[in-house]
């Protein structure tokens, strides 16, 4: 049975449901923090745009100073780091940051940068490293941004962080070649898993990006605003149904910027049921080569469609092969309308009306809300607390325990 989620019909819906829940219902199902940090992102970009803008003339004259707006063959390669959820920030940046900037940009995660610093850094070339950070407190970030200060002080950071008390904001406040700046506390999420954290340090660097266009963000931004107050409820809706069904894999697929939404999903379902649920994510062209072999019927399949006609058009052939192979019972199509064309590409098409009216390059924080939401209604089926889903502290919210060499 084909199921079209555009808007909701209801006031209220799953994440409404659990957000009106008692404090003392919040505290035993351990639902306390990421149902309330799931919600409140769309409300959150609007702080985050204002608080880049505060900050602009202080940011330009720094990407001044590091020659981003020098001759394109001159300007600096820039790298984005971070690591897990915050490696997935830059993944999702790549493409827009290299379009408006017209330089050479790469995400590296900080765990490969802080074993193999030799094998990125070009002795003489000029680097800007980016690094996003929720905590700043992460052991490898941390070592990461010592270690080049005394290897290489030439090259250039920017620090993003949601945490002003992090070591990598307050240890670096008056370190040479480097600018930090910290968004509002609200999104230094305080559950497990990054989820407003996430969006938000992306949504800034959307804005970094178009630092010298701010005119070609304003409609972007105001159009994921619109089109996430709309998806939150219908998205839950969506993702509570299919977390009280008998699947016990997923997999995500994204291509460009939305495969990097892809590895986020997969890392927040594995992440808030405590690996009860394992994933994978690849791109829609991908998965063909090797993975598609772990394909089931326990299988909950999940395509980030493009907008991008070109790519779209390999994305729904893909959709269609696994549905004619009878591979998975339930194919779910982000950005897909299940129309009377497409109705056999997908069990469930999930868009709301803005959907369409924003840019691959841009969807990440409004895409990644839906693996959010699968990871948040997944973990309560599972009989998890969401705020802190590993009983066996096998992960924790802040990584602090890597011995540095």
């Amino acid at each position: 049975m084909n199921m079209v989620y555009t808007k909701s019909e209801r006031r209220s819906n799953a994440l409404h449901e659990l957000l009106t829940l008692s404090q003392d219902a919040k505290i035993l199902q351990g639902a306390l923090h990421t149902p309330r940090e799931i919600a409140q992102q769309p409300a959150t970009w609007q702080m985050t745009y204002r608080l880049f803008e505060e900050h602009r003339s202080e940011i330009d004259d720094f990407l001044f100073s590091v020659g981003i707006w020098d001759e394109v063959e001159r300007r600096p390669t820039v790298l984005l780091m971070g690591a897990g959820t915050s490696d997935y920030i830059g993944q999702s940046l790549v493409h827009v940051l290299r379009r408006q900037w017209q330089c050479e940009v790469a995400a590296v995660p900080s765990t490969d940068l802080l074993t193999h610093l030799d094998d990125y850094v070009i002795p003489r070339h000029r680097y800007l490293w980016i690094s996003f950070s929720r905590s700043g407190d992460s052991s490898e970030g941390v070592a990461l941004l010592r270690q080049a200060a005394e290897r290489f002080p030439d090259i250039r950071h920017v620090v993003i962080s949601c945490n002003s008390d992090g070591q990598m904001i307050r240890g670096t406040a008056r370190q040479k070649n480097l600018l930090s700046v910290c968004l509002e506390d609200a999104v230094n999420d305080r559950g497990l898993a990054m989820t407003s954290s996430f969006s938000n340090m992306v949504i800034f660097g959307q804005c970094l990006a178009h630092i010298r266009t701010r005119d070609e963000y304003r409609d972007p931004f105001r159009n994921l605003v619109t089109a996430a107050e709309s998806f939150l409820g219908t998205a839950s809706d969506c993702a509570a149904e299919l977390a009280s069904k008998s699947y016990n894999k997923a997999c995500f697929v994204g291509s460009g910027a939305l495969k990097a939404v892809a590895r986020e999903s997969a890392l927040k379902l594995l992440e808030l049921t405590a690996g009860k649920i394992p994933t994978m994510s690849e791109s829609a062209l991908g998965l063909r080569h090797g993975p598609m072999v772990a394909l089931d019927q326990k299988t909950l399949f999940v395509c980030f469609v493009s907008g991008e006609e070109k790519v779209r058009r390999y994305e729904k052939d893909l959709l269609d092969e696994i549905g004619k192979k009878q591979l998975v019972p339930t194919r779910i199509a982000i950005g897909l309308s299940c129309d009377n064309e497409s109705k056999h590409l997908a069990e469930y098409g999930l868009t709301s009306p803005s959907h369409t009216a924003v840019p691959d390059h841009y969807r990440p924080p409004l895409d990644v809300i839906f693996g959010q939401l699968l990871g948040l209604f997944f973990s309560l089926h599972c009989k998890l607390q969401p705020d802190c889903p590993s009983p066996d502290g096998v992960i924790n919210r802040v990584v602090r325990s890597v011995n540095i060499y």
